[in-house]
Formats: structure tokens, sequence, C-alpha cells
């Protein structure tokens, strides 16, 4: 059977797209037989994965960042009914510059041992989250996390993880706050929000360690939520989400769930995976979907990031 390849040029600012000769000579060295399509778009990698899946060209072998690992992720669970999955398998080759979701699963970052990975065939099976109808593998959240997603994407002369943590930082300035109710499987809170953040890992942006005890096969979400807190407050948390000790402040409620409803008094962004999914809404449904997709990694599984 034949693989679809599918390739983000963009990704860490054009770098996967000049390393697309390296990509295509490795993948024929490991003996895969492929076809390879470039992107062209946002939400292009979806289309070719979702015409690749119904085709039956398969395996799906993702070269880009987190978005473009979102993107497959998404037309290849829906393009197969529930009652199948877990869907898949789903190759990566990590491009990006955080690659989050790829170190959690141990994928190495050179080009050549990721495609080996693929080449051994071997498996795992995992969860993935949903938040209002988009599957994430990773993380997804409202409030402060998202807007941060937003001022990344406005700062196009810096590169790599500092994109990442100026992009906090202009965020957190900005102070964003909400009243808002939660309701999860095991309680509910109700009051003024600055962030929550939910993981199907522990790792987000690079080095936000945001839900730093989340399993990615256990069939349950953790999240992390605070109340509206002042601009210097939000400062001295910042650094303590690189190690994932925020936690265990006074300020931050940390729970696990199946489930979780949100309604916000005024419209809030939403990012799954790094990717902007809504500018502004009041109602988020998040779920976790168990055993969902089927994953090539080494067989011998890397040290957690």
């Amino acid at each position: 059977m034949t693989a679809t390849v599918i390739l983000n040029p963009y990704s860490n600012r054009w770098e996967a797209g000049r390393r697309a000769p390296e990509v295509e000579a490795g993948l024929k060295r490991a003996g895969l037989d492929f076809v390879l399509h470039k992107t062209e778009h946002p939400g292009h990698g979806f289309e070719l994965a979702l015409a690749a899946v119904e085709s039956g060209n398969t395996p799906l072998i993702a070269v880009g960042g987190d978005g473009t690992l979102t993107e497959i992720v998404n037309s290849v669970l829906q393009a197969t009914p529930p009652e199948k999955y877990p869907a898949g398998p789903v190759g990566f080759i990590p491009q990006g510059t955080a690659n989050d979701l790829t170190d959690v699963l141990g994928i190495p970052r050179d080009l050549d041992e990721a495609i080996q990975v693929i080449g051994n065939g071997h498996t795992r099976v995992i969860d993935v989250g949903k938040v209002n109808g988009q599957f994430f593998g990773n993380n997804s959240a409202i409030g402060l996390e998202p807007m941060v997603t937003i001022e990344n994407i406005r700062l196009t002369r810096l590169r790599g993880l500092i994109r990442y943590l100026t992009a906090a930082v202009i965020a957190v300035l900005k102070k964003p706050q909400w009243q808002a109710q939660l309701k999860w499987d095991t309680g509910e809170y109700n009051g003024s929000l600055s962030l929550v953040s939910v993981g199907n890992t522990h790792r987000t942006g690079g080095v936000f360690y945001m839900t730093p005890n989340a399993v990615i096969d256990d069939g349950l979400l953790d999240f992390v939520f605070a109340p509206a807190l002042s601009r210097l407050r939000l400062l001295q948390l910042l650094p303590k989400t690189l190690k994932g000790v925020h936690v265990d402040v006074p300020e931050v409620q940390e729970h696990r769930t199946r489930s979780l409803i949100i309604h916000t008094d005024t419209p809030t962004p939403i990012q799954a995976d790094g990717e902007l999914i809504s500018t502004g809404t009041t109602e988020i449904v998040f779920s976790v979907v168990p055993k969902a997709l089927k994953v090539f990694v080494p067989k011998v599984e890397s040290k957690i990031a």
C-alpha cells in the first residue's frame, strides 16, 4: 500500500520546505513506497489527508510542526467511524519549532532517525482530546494561552522558543480575564478566570508544562485553571510553568476529567495544538476520545520530554 506523505514547507520558517529533498531521499532509503504532497495554504493538509484516507493511500506521514500534525490527525479521525478506532496508523517526522507531541512520544528530531521509526512499523495507541468538534493530540486552551498564540503569530521577526516566551509576556501584560462557569466530572467552579489549559500530554509551546501530570493514554484529560490575577502575579507564575510547579501554588487548580464544559460571559479565543481555532466564543466543550489513534513510535520509547 502506498503511503501519503504530507509536508508543510512553511514549518519552522520554511526549513521543512528546504529539507523536502532530504525527506524524499530518506524515505526511499528506508524502502517506503510513498507519494509526497506539499501543502499550499492553511487547511490544505487536512484536505490532502482526507483524500488519502478515502482513497486508501495510507498510512499517512506528517512532515512539519504541531499544526501540521493536528490537520492530519483531524482528517484521519474524521474519516474513520468511531466504532473502528483506533484510526491510523500515522507517522510523524518533526520539523516544527516546539514539536511537543512528537517529543512526548519519543520520536527523534533527527530526520533519518524519525523516518526509521516509521520504517520499523512499531505502533502505540493514544488518546486524543476534542474541543468544540476539533480534535487535538497535545493541548488546548482558552483565555490567556490562545492570547499567547495570537501574539506568537504577530511576532514575525522572532524565531524559536524565544518567540513563545516573548508572546507569553506580552499576553500577560494585557491582563486577560473573564467571568466563567466550569463543570467537570467531579466538580464545578463559578467566578473570575484568567486561563484554562487542557492537556492530553504535559507540555505545550515547547517549554511550558501546563498540565505536568497528564498521561497520553489514561482515558482522561488534565486541566488547570486560575482566577483573574494581577499582571505581577501572572508574571510570577510564568516561570513556574517551565517546570510545571505552578500547580503547587494556591491560586491554580488542577483536575482530571473525561469532559469539561465552560461558559464565559464574554467571548474567549480557543487554541488547539498551537493553532487558533476560534477568535471568540462563550461556549466551550472539552472531551477525551480514549484509544482513538494509532501512531508510529520507537520500539524502545525514549525518555519523556
